[in-house]
């Protein structure tokens, strides 16, 4: 598909699509085959009717005609997205019908889009960075994780179980069926919540009836029985235990490695948190209000996902609402929200890139989608040839263009604690009050 843009106005764009052959001709046929399923025709039955039958009936222009309809919007967007167009109105167009599905067609688009953001002096932008250090809480945690990978089990008879004991239980019901001498740690998810629960404080030789849900919301009951319950006893942390569950040779060693790893874990989560509040910053210093058709598409991507994991998960979407105690109106304005803030990170690190002269090269695309591809075993040549005869590096290029970004936002800002950021924002200044249109609205920095 290719495009031709001119800029006719502040902020209104003309944007000449060109169709390929290719796709004018599937949507002609997609257009058929829905005349075909509605159109009753004496001796054929719907959806079956052959092409030159439907023409005389119908006429070629009114196929065409529906074609062109209910396919002309989605290549405005797509041609949009690649020219990096945000509209906030919907396009008026301007064509003539296709007369053959044999050849290509073009289409003229004139729409409002979103202003281009007037970028403050980032430089000045103060970020909140937190100070990376390890507690001895979770190093302690770790050393108590190899130590448990060699503990031995020691019989109970001194206390109730508790969660972490390991269990030997028989879990049977009225008819004498189920589970016998199950071995178990408490605590681990393995059985039901209720049997789990249950287990929590009782003694060697006590059984208890348990009614329990199942997934198809049906009950059950079952006869619990604890037979045995055994404790984990952890040897002394010293150079032979590190040496015997580790490759390292002596415990100070072992503190050290594990100490490092957690700092660097601490130290990325600090640095994604600093650079997402980086771009947060810039988006407040600009006042970017994003609005129209972007923003209620992005809403819907968001509610699709929504809706995709919570009934990948077994739930009715109905049910989530009740269990969440959220209206829907509540939760797509929340979305809205969401949506807004996504869209307006995007077109602030667009401005900035655009200021900064900021491009992607093809060598640097090749780099990262041949890293990818022989990181899964893959032959990147294909893959990259696909990527490149479709048209995919521009989005891939786009994405890397906002990361550079976004790489040079974050070391031009001025890093500050985040008790001080705290404060300075309690306190109230005039340029911090906003119209009472305008809500300032979290969002988890998704991207489309």
């Amino acid at each position: 598909m290719k495009t031709e843009l001119e800029e006719i106005a502040h902020n209104k764009v003309r944007l000449r699509v060109e169709v390929p052959r290719e796709d004018v001709k599937h949507a002609v046929e997609h257009a058929a085959s829905d005349l075909a399923e509605s159109a009753k025709i004496p001796g054929f039955r719907k959806g079956r009717v052959p092409m030159p039958v439907l023409v005389s009936r119908v006429g070629r222009e009114r196929i065409f005609s529906e074609a062109v309809e209910s396919h002309i919007g989605g290549w405005f967007w797509t041609a949009a997205a690649r020219e990096g167009l945000r509209p906030v109105a919907q396009p008026d167009f301007d064509f003539e019908l296709p007369t053959t599905d044999k050849q290509g067609w073009s289409f003229v688009a004139t729409v409002d889009v979103q202003p281009k953001p007037e970028l403050p002096d980032w430089t000045e932008l103060e970020v909140p960075r937190a100070e990376v250090s390890v507690p001895d809480d979770l190093i302690q945690a770790e050393l108590d994780a190899v130590r448990a990978t060699v503990a031995d089990l020691a019989p109970v008879d001194h206390r109730s179980a508790q969660p972490g004991d390991v269990a030997v239980v028989d879990v049977v019901d009225g008819s004498g069926e189920g589970q016998r001498d199950y071995v178990v740690e408490i605590g681990s998810g393995r059985l039901v919540e209720e049997i789990e629960q249950a287990l929590v404080g009782m003694r060697v030789g006590q059984s208890q009836s348990v009614d329990f849900e199942l997934g198809d919301d049906s009950r059950r009951s079952a006869e619990v029985m604890l037979k045995e319950l055994l404790e984990r006893v952890l040897p002394p942390l010293d150079d032979d235990l590190v040496r015997a569950a580790t490759e390292l040779d002596s415990l100070q060693a072992l503190r050290a490695d594990i100490e490092d790893r957690l700092g660097a874990q601490l130290e990325d989560e600090a640095d994604t948190a600093f650079r997402a509040a980086a771009v947060d910053r810039l988006v407040d210093a600009t006042a970017v209000a994003p609005k129209g058709p972007i923003v209620e598409s992005r809403t819907r991507e968001l509610l699709n996902a929504l809706v995709r994991s919570v009934e990948s998960r077994g739930v009715s979407f109905d049910s989530y609402l009740a269990l969440t105690n959220q209206q829907p109106q509540d939760l797509v304005a929340r979305l809205q929200g969401e949506a807004q803030r996504s869209v307006a990170r995007e077109i602030v690190l667009e401005g900035l890139a655009e200021r900064l002269g900021i491009e992607v090269t093809d060598e640097e695309i090749t780099e990262l989608v041949t890293e990818q591809a022989e990181a899964v075993g893959e032959d990147p040549g294909p893959v990259l040839e696909e990527l490149f005869r479709h048209g995919g590096d521009r989005r891939l290029r786009e994405d890397l263009r906002l990361r550079k970004a976004l790489d040079r936002l974050a070391a031009d800002v001025k890093p500050i604690a985040p008790e001080v950021a705290e404060a300075r924002d309690a306190i109230w200044t005039p340029r911090q009050e906003k119209p009472k249109e305008e809500t300032k609205l979290w969002t988890p920095g998704s991207k489309e």
